[in-house]
């Protein structure tokens, strides 16, 4: 008697996560933000969603995305023309049981001007991050928890920083080796960048945990 109350209790139980782990049905719409004001630096920090840069071809910032009422952004641009991304959510507990959204649902396409932001800072989770050959005056910032980082050849102005988890790093770096300062932290992986290297104007910085990190230099 026992065991068929337990049973019972299984199933039910069962029946529930299943339902949980159906989709809630809500269609995603894609949208597409261009601000209105002059934008210097650009920040990205969502979850679970693939970004994908690549280059404006009238020197503004365009953002396509998807988003329904449980899974939105919040996007600004603050008085010191930082555009900021980030995301929101509107699910209950029970949302989390379910699958992820499709993947096309789960892409943001990022374009940007070249060589006309000071600063452009990404970070996702689970997903991956690809750039293409591009140039920022400034610093460069590349995060991704569960996700790949591949980029062409990138010219920083003085800052490079790339992190991932479960994930590899493989990309060129406009320059050459001698001008930058590197710092590289992996941790189950491989790397071909020393652990400290001192004497550049510009810096290095690479974390990787359970991943591998390819990077080559433009000028040698």
């Amino acid at each position: 008697m026992k065991k068929l109350t337990l049973l019972r209790l299984c199933l039910v139980l069962g029946c529930f996560l299943l339902a949980g782990c159906s989709d809630s049905g809500e269609p995603f719409e894609e949208k597409s933000y261009t601000p209105d004001a002059a934008v210097t630096e650009v920040r990205l920090d969502v979850q679970d969603r693939e970004i994908e840069v690549s280059l404006s071809e009238d020197e503004l910032i365009h953002i396509q995305y998807f988003e329904n009422s449980k899974e939105y952004y919040d996007i600004s641009v603050s008085d010191g023309n930082v555009l900021t991304m980030t995301s929101a959510s509107g699910r209950s507990w029970t949302d989390y049981i379910g699958m992820k959204a499709a993947a096309e649902n789960r892409k943001i396409a990022l374009q940007v001007p070249d060589a006309l932001l000071d600063a452009l800072t990404l970070s996702t989770t689970n997903e991956d991050i690809s750039l293409p050959a591009l140039a920022v005056a400034g610093s460069v910032s590349l995060s991704s928890n569960g996700g790949n980082i591949t980029f062409g050849e990138l010219d920083v102005g003085d800052a490079l920083s790339l992190t991932v988890k479960n994930g590899d790093i493989s990309g060129t770096i406009a320059g050459s080796y001698d001008d930058f300062s590197i710092q590289t932290e992996i941790k189950k992986g491989e790397s071909n960048l020393p652990e400290e290297k001192d004497g550049g104007e510009k810096t290095l910085q690479v974390s990787g945990n359970n991943g591998n990190v390819d990077i080559a230099f433009g000028n040698g």
